[in-house]
Order: structure tokens, then C-alpha cells, then sequence
């Protein structure tokens, strides 16, 4: 049921506290608005990069090719409390502008976010980030991909364009 309900690709957050650097793949998370741009998503209690965030305030989220698909998903199956991600999985650590927490310099677009709003949090792991500075390859839109539960994926198919019917 919820592969139904899958809003947006697997994604890489990253956090920052106390010099230590951590990755965190994530597939729950949503926009919420437009202007201020803000981002819900939902990391559980059990995590290590939940006191990181909500510590810290801030993170990062790094979007990934499908062709990551296997580093990203061996950052989801290993905790960060005992192993360095960035060196375990051979990401590139990247100096971000308004944040502390580093980016990933091999995804294709990077997302600086500050949190914004923690009423959800200690009840459903919510968070709700404002994105403060994006930063995108120029010509680069690889596919991504989507977890759709349960081990399941399923990589992001053709774009395509419909005219909005108008409203009285």
C-alpha cells in the first residue's frame, strides 16, 4: 500500500555535529510549500542521524542517480555511529555555503536546509526544513529512483507535459 503513495526519490541527507559527518539515505519526504521552499520528512527515533538533526538544525539533501542505487542503499543498511559513510562508500565530501554539514559532490543536485519546525518530531520523527541554497549540475537530470517498500525500487521513467485544463 504505501508503494502507492510514494511521493519522491531516494535521497542521501547529510548532517554535521561536533566535527563528525554522517549519511543517511531517506525515501519520506514531501514538499510542503513553494515559497519559502519547505521540505517534511519523517527519520526515526533509531537513527543516528536523528540527534544529529535535531542537534545541529540543519542538514543536507544530496539527490542521487539511479546509478548510485547500490552505494546509496549500503549507506541505508549501515549506521553511522560505527563507520564513516562518506569513506565506506566513496562519496566525495562538499563544502556547503549556509551550512555545516557537508554535500555530496556526487549527486546531480544538493539541497542546504535548516529546520524550521520540530512540533512532530518527538511524536512522529517530523521535520520540517527550509531549503536556504540549492545548488544543481547544469544540464545534468540522470534518473532517479524510488523505494517502494519492502526491498522494492523502481527507477523514475520518461517526462512528459500536458496543458492544465482551465477553471471557471
Amino acid at each position: 500500500m504505501c508503494a502507492w503513495l510514494e511521493q519522491g526519490p531516494v535521497v542521501l541527507v547529510t548532517t554535521a555535529l561536533r566535527g563528525r559527518s554522517n549519511i543517511m539515505a531517506m525515501s519520506w519526504q514531501t514538499m510542503l510549500e513553494f515559497e519559502p521552499p519547505l521540505v517534511g520528512c519523517v527519520i526515526s527515533n533509531r537513527n543516528h542521524s536523528f540527534e544529529l538533526l535535531r542537534k545541529s538544525g540543519e542538514c543536507g539533501i544530496n539527490i542521487p542517480a539511479a546509478r548510485l542505487a547500490r552505494r546509496v542503499v549500503g549507506c541505508g543498511d549501515t549506521t553511522g555511529s560505527e563507520v564513516d559513510k562518506f569513506t565506506r562508500f566513496g562519496f566525495t565530501r562538499m563544502k556547503a555555503s549556509r551550512i555545516a554539514a557537508p554535500l555530496i559532490a556526487e549527486c546531480f543536485a544538493n539541497l542546504e536546509c535548516k529546520v524550521v519546525d520540530t512540533r512532530f518530531v518527538s511524536k512522529y520523527g517530523f521535520f520540517v526544513l527550509e531549503v536556504v541554497k540549492a545548488w544543481q549540475d547544469i544540464g545534468r537530470q540522470p534518473p532517479t529512483f524510488h523505494h517502494r517498500g519492502s526491498g522494492a525500487f523502481a527507477v523514475d521513467g520518461r517526462t512528459f507535459r500536458m496543458p492544465f485544463a482551465k477553471m471557471n
